[in-house]
Formats: C-alpha cells, sequence, structure tokens
C-alpha cells in the first residue's frame, strides 16, 4: 500500500509513503475530515494505493496572494 500527495491545482507530487503493511486512516490524520472532505480529497485506487489531493506551498503562495485564482476553472497549471 502506498500513499501519495499531490496538489490539487498544479498537480504536482508532494510526496509519497510506501509500505508493505496497512497503515491506519486515524495515523494519517483522515479521522478528522467530515464525510464531504475525505469524498473531496481522498481517492482509493484500485491496486490498493491511497490519492490525497492537498495544495503545495507553491500554489497555496500563489492564491494567497491572488485570490481571485480561486475563480479559474484551474488556476495554476
Amino acid at each position: 500500500m502506498a500513499v501519495h500527495y499531490i496538489c490539487r491545482h498544479c498537480k504536482s507530487a508532494i510526496g509519497s509513503l510506501a509500505t508493505s503493511e496497512m497503515i491506519s486512516e486515524a495515523r494519517l490524520g483522515f479521522h478528522f475530515l467530515t464525510p464531504e472532505e475525505r469524498s473531496d480529497i481522498i481517492a482509493y485506487n484500485p491496486n490498493g494505493d491511497v490519492t490525497v489531493t492537498v495544495v503545495c506551498d507553491y500554489c497555496s503562495e500563489a492564491i494567497d496572494a491572488n485570490p481571485e485564482l480561486l475563480l479559474l476553472t484551474n488556476p495554476l497549471q
């Protein structure tokens, strides 16, 4: 099982956790998310991997400096 973190805006890979054993969702902090947040942020792949979409530092800084970017469909490609 692997957990892959990608940026929701620029789609760049932020990092991955690869392990031969299952990692609990509580250990990853997923239990703090509401059901709506979980469905928006976490994707379970058929091969058992998990993809988590978050915002990278670059996109976060760009959006903080230019909030109007959030009005675009793909603000930072």
